[in-house]
């Protein structure tokens, strides 16, 4: 059986502690995300994803910093199409792709909100932006399949006679990731990309969702964050440490960014909170930070066991991969390698972890 595989969210904060306050991004401290890196590569995280943002330092040349002091742990590099031709960005991949010895994959986004797209000079609505990407990823495709000189006439971009040097570092691609949850995201996914990703929700739900896209040949993931402790107590007396000195201007701010979204995964993200009423959605997960952080928010909150057990519900449901975020973000992330790791691969392997807590019960009874 297919393991499970496991990213996380690279922090260029990672030592901020709280889950309910705004990112502090007006300083780059590139030394703190280097060792940051570093420490990932030394536990084993399968990828780090470099998210980009207007609110945050550009991804690219900071994967190009990282890859340098780094040996093992990938690098998912979050881009826009729209921000730079497909041929520039073909060449700026398949340089990391060398400077990395091939460690790096992509996370495809068409855009979440038309306020920040405007910011970048790009007026296109929800869906032109998505068939702008898929011409972007067929031209990347075909940059990869070889095909040169490249000549392309779309809607949106044309190439005339396009040829590059350097290919991507051993042949093939990058993998790539798409992001969304309306249908033409999904579409995208299945068609150009090799996992589509999107946030949480119930095991059950995610299921439905799941499984057209699976069963098109296409892997599914999610974005998440999680806390996990020795017992389900102190799991839950480091969440309301974590969410403490909550920053409600800071929410209002990302309730009037949601509203003006048009992202059908940002929307859908802060209703399943507000159904919930902030809080349990199921006995493991959680959904007070939502409002605070967005969809990435969503947590598993639990013991190493119950979350372990929790992340094998998922994968019945069809998941197979998870890129996970956690406050303090590099605490967190050894936590989760060191502890809630092992279990899931005994579990994967048909055992069951000692100490197993059934996950029966009411969600007030876990409160």
């Amino acid at each position: 059986m297919t393991e499970l595989r496991f990213h996380w969210g690279s922090a260029l904060d990672s030592g901020q502690k709280k889950s309910a306050q705004k990112y502090q991004a007006e300083l780059l401290d590139i030394d703190g995300a280097i060792e940051f890196a570093q420490d990932a590569d030394a536990l084993g995280v399968e990828s780090l994803l470099m998210a980009q943002s207007y609110s945050l330092p550009d991804p690219l040349p900071i994967v190009g910093a990282l890859v340098r002091e780094t040996k093992r742990v990938k690098f998912i590099l979050a881009y826009r199409p729209g921000l730079l031709s497909p041929t520039l960005f073909t060449q700026l991949v398949n340089t990391v792709s060398w400077m990395s010895d091939g460690r790096i994959s992509l996370n495809i986004v068409a855009g979440i909100s038309p306020a920040e797209q405007a910011y970048y000079g790009d007026f296109l609505p929800h869906d032109a932006r998505y068939a702008r990407s898929n011409e972007f990823l067929e031209i990347l495709h075909r940059f990869w399949n070889g095909e040169t000189p490249l000549t392309y006439s779309g809607e949106h971009y044309r190439l005339q006679d396009a040829q590059l040097g350097l290919g991507f570092k051993g042949g093939g691609r990058p993998e790539i990731y798409i992001s969304g949850a309306s249908g033409v995201a999904q579409e995208t996914a299945v068609k150009y990309g090799d996992c589509w990703f999107r946030y949480g929700d119930t095991p059950e739900e995610i299921a439905k969702a799941a499984a057209p896209i699976v069963a098109r040949g296409c892997r599914v993931g999610l974005r998440m964050q999680v806390l996990a402790r020795e017992t389900r107590e102190e799991a839950l007396a480091d969440l309301e440490q974590v969410m403490s000195g909550a920053d409600e201007e800071h929410k209002a701010f990302v309730g009037k960014f949601v509203a003006a979204a048009d992202s059908q995964a940002v929307k859908n993200s802060l209703r399943l909170a507000e159904e919930a009423g902030h809080g349990w959605m199921s006995p493991v997960l959680w959904s007070g930070a939502v409002a605070y952080r967005g969809g990435p928010a969503l947590c598993l909150v639990g013991s190493y066991q119950e979350v372990a057990a929790y992340l094998m519900e998922y994968k019945a449901a069809g998941v197979g991969e998870f890129i996970f975020s956690g406050w303090p973000a590099r605490d967190e992330m050894r936590h989760f390698f060191t502890r809630v790791l092992p279990l899931v691969r005994e579990l994967e392997r048909g055992g069951r972890p000692s100490s197993e807590l059934e996950l029966s019960g009411s969600v007030e009874a876990h409160r």
